[in-house]
């Protein structure tokens, strides 16, 4: 195993990130459709497969265990092809990703989505926040090099429709390295 990014992959690996109610889910099941890459939701995939640890009362979610979802994600992303969609970036290596999308909301949007799936409280406002403060890029930017990381506008459907016309192009011109 190399320790240089793409190794020996023949497709590039996407993470899209971003505040819950972001658009991850849709933009990556649009980029999916239209690249033929293989879209991992790891919310659905730490639910089905158990890779967590219990249940957080407060914000009404799963406790992740990001060694476990490593460790579930690990031969896919050494194959390639794959655009993995999480509200977090900090704990994947690093040598798996060839572009890091941060989706970004307008807090208005967001508060919008976020009350119309329910959420409320705590978990309504940790969310925002984290949008206002743009933890994510933040964690982005200190996790991964600067040339693969990309923020980008998500408040509509043209935003969506935009960044997945721009994403499906990067990929379809993206070669391995020293190719």
């Amino acid at each position: 195993m190399d320790g240089g990014g793409g190794g020996n992959r023949t497709r590039p690996n996407i993470l899209v990130t971003g505040t819950p109610g972001t658009g991850k889910t849709t933009t990556c099941s649009l980029l999916a459709d239209a690249t033929q890459l293989r879209h991992v939701n790891v919310g659905d995939l730490v639910k089905t497969k158990n890779l967590h640890d219990g249940w957080d009362e407060e914000f009404e979610c799963h406790i992740i265990n990001e060694e476990l979802v490593c460790d579930e994600l690990e031969d896919m992303m050494e194959d390639g092809g794959v655009i993995v969609d999480y509200h977090g970036c900090d704990f994947f290596p690093e040598r798996w990703f060839d572009r890091v999308v941060v989706l970004q909301t307008d807090n208005p949007i967001l508060h919008d989505r976020l009350t119309s799936r329910g959420y409320m409280g705590p978990k309504l406002t940790n969310n925002i926040e984290c949008e206002i403060f743009q933890v994510l890029l933040e964690e982005a930017m200190s996790s991964y090099p600067e040339d693969v990381v990309v923020a980008t506008r998500s408040n509509c459907i043209e935003d969506i429709s935009r960044n997945v016309a721009m994403l499906t192009e990067w990929v379809n011109d993206w070669k391995p390295v020293g190719s």
